[in-house]
């Protein structure tokens, strides 16, 4: 039976190096707004003898989520893994001047479409399926509140996950990846020297190894 990875946030970054990990075992559903990213990350798959499924969706969209959960049941019935990486980064901004649209899209795309999606994967998961989260722990940071407060919000989601499954399954794991040269980490450190971070392709591989999959 061909084992399947759902990656949601798949265009570019960890997200992109997970598909192109996987997919040497896993047969890649990959989830993201933009199009032509996501099928460049296609032909790199193949390049590397995989096979994708493109799903050129967002996440925050409930509809479109449930309509890819549905169509995962029909074709392959149940999900092996699935690896969270998308994200809102909000810009950096003082806690007195958070921008209310970009708080009110942190709190969709980081808290609500992260537990949404939760609520429709568990049951493709099953009690053996695997569950990857994401952790970049700066909750508290100066000028992190839009980013900080929801994506410890999102961890906190996944935790809870991981604590009420711990004896059923699925499998949920929180892993934190070391800094690597992604859009999102350019746009909290302009200037940055980014010869010195980790690769997405290296984290990727790194975390992978600790987990049975």
């Amino acid at each position: 039976m061909t084992k399947t990875a759902l990656i949601t946030g798949a265009s570019r970054g960890l997200g992109a190096a997970l598909a192109e990990d996987l997919c040497a075992t896993h047969h890649i559903i990959a989830v993201a707004k933009t199009t032509g990213a996501l099928e460049e990350l296609d032909d790199r798959i193949k390049a590397k003898g995989g096979s994708a499924t493109l799903a050129p969706m967002d996440v925050t969209n409930a509809d479109a989520m449930a309509t890819l959960c549905r169509g995962i049941h029909d074709r392959w019935g149940t999900l092996d893994v699935w690896a969270h990486t998308a994200i809102h980064a909000a810009p950096l901004a003082p806690t007195s001047h958070i921008d209310g649209k970009d708080l009110a899209k942190s709190i969709t795309g980081n808290i609500t479409a992260t537990a949404t999606l939760i609520q429709f994967i568990a049951p493709l998961l099953g009690d053996t399926g695997h569950a990857l989260f994401f952790d970049d722990p700066c909750a508290g940071a100066k000028f992190f509140g839009s980013y900080g407060a929801t994506k410890a919000a999102q961890i906190a989601l996944a935790t809870s996950w991981q604590r009420e499954t711990a004896k059923t399954g699925p499998h949920v794991h929180i892993l934190t990846p070391k800094p690597m040269p992604t859009s999102t980490r350019a746009r909290f450190h302009p200037g940055e020297d980014r010869s010195t971070l980790n690769t997405p392709a290296s984290q990727a591989q790194a975390l992978l190894a600790h987990i049975s999959i």
